[in-house]
């Protein structure tokens, strides 16, 4: 059994299957992976995946058993690569995030750009997905880290640590009714139709529970994953937009009025995760720090010595997290 072979399989698996897509992605030849692959099974005495022909159509359920192993088995390498590159060269390498387009529009600009100074030999690569998909890329180690609102906490396989809270605003054209009003009420926005943000992302699920406590169902007239586009929208009167509070621009947005909504809908909390058992180098502690001050290198590595999540929410409760 080789690690290639491992490697092999693993890949198959994540690109449905299509040997030919995997190959590509592995800079290297259909036949050979086939070959690697009849290889180990062969070697196995059980067959990792069912074929007709020449196609393979599912995995077996050995194979299911034996791709878990191999993914765990493929991620302890990485992490005796990563403790040898750490001692043999603390400030180059790869650090790949997931995260949502918001986040990723304006949450993380000046993060990043301070990082790229303080590691110009680090090379970042960025994904973007929904949250689920986000949360999937880091429990299979795709990624190193993923940054959402929402999901992350669903995955038994991942340690996730509070970021920040950030709040809603409500945008409108100028001289919109409910620009005449001295404080917004959750009736007052239930009265206007509203564009907003898909169900699942950037703390969709706390609008639609404001609103479920107060028995009111709004007129979500139109969603989009993207901020940009829900104020494009609000701009040709589709209805009222309601976003994260970051992701209006002064300077870009001043033809929206922008309306305070923080005590009509409970804030949210940015997170990250990265799969347990990772070893994470120097330089993505100090990702993390950069992202969240408060989660220091000494924080984050008590964290990974709590695999019982409650404990993990004990460590977390004393944190007066930033709000945006």
């Amino acid at each position: 059994m080789k690690l290639q072979q491992l490697r092999y399989i693993w890949e198959v698996a994540h690109h449905d299957l299509n040997v030919s897509a995997t190959a590509q992605s592995l800079f290297t030849s259909q036949p050979g992976i086939s070959k690697q692959i009849r290889l180990l099974e062969d070697e196995l005495g059980v067959e990792v995946f069912a074929r007709s022909g020449k196609h393979l159509t599912h995995i077996t359920p050995a194979g299911e058993v034996i791709l878990e192993l191999a993914g765990e088995i493929l991620r302890k390498s990485q992490s005796i690569k990563r403790v040898a590159q750490e001692f043999s060269d603390e400030t180059s390498g790869n650090l790949a995030i997931a995260t949502t387009h918001t986040q990723a529009r304006y949450a993380l600009p000046s993060v990043i750009g301070e990082f790229i100074k303080r590691f110009p030999d680090v090379s970042l690569h960025m994904q973007q997905g929904t949250p689920t998909q986000i949360a999937q890329m880091a429990a299979d180690g795709v990624v190193d880290f993923a940054i959402a609102t929402e999901a992350l906490g669903l995955m038994s396989d991942l340690i996730t640590l509070p970021c920040y809270r950030w709040n809603r605003c409500v945008v409108v054209p100028k001289d919109h009714p409910l620009t005449k009003l001295d404080k917004l009420t959750l009736e007052s926005v239930a009265e206007h139709p509203i564009v907003t943000y898909t169900f699942g992302f950037t703390g969709r699920s706390k609008l639609d529970e404001a609103f479920s406590s107060r028995d009111l169902t709004p007129k979500v007239v139109f969603t989009a994953v993207d901020a940009d586009v829900i104020k494009t929208y609000v701009r040709l009167g589709l209805g009222i937009g309601i976003i994260a509070g970051m992701a209006y621009d002064e300077r870009l947005d001043d033809d929206l009025v922008k309306l305070d909504a923080q005590h009509l809908f409970a804030s949210s909390v940015t997170s990250l995760a990265f799969r347990k058992g990772t070893f994470l180098r120097g330089y993505m502690y100090d990702f993390i720090s950069e992202l969240a001050p408060h989660l220091t290198k000494d924080i984050v590595s008590d964290a990974l010595t709590r695999p019982n999540p409650v404990e993990r929410a004990e460590l977390y409760s004393h944190f007066d997290l930033p709000t945006y």
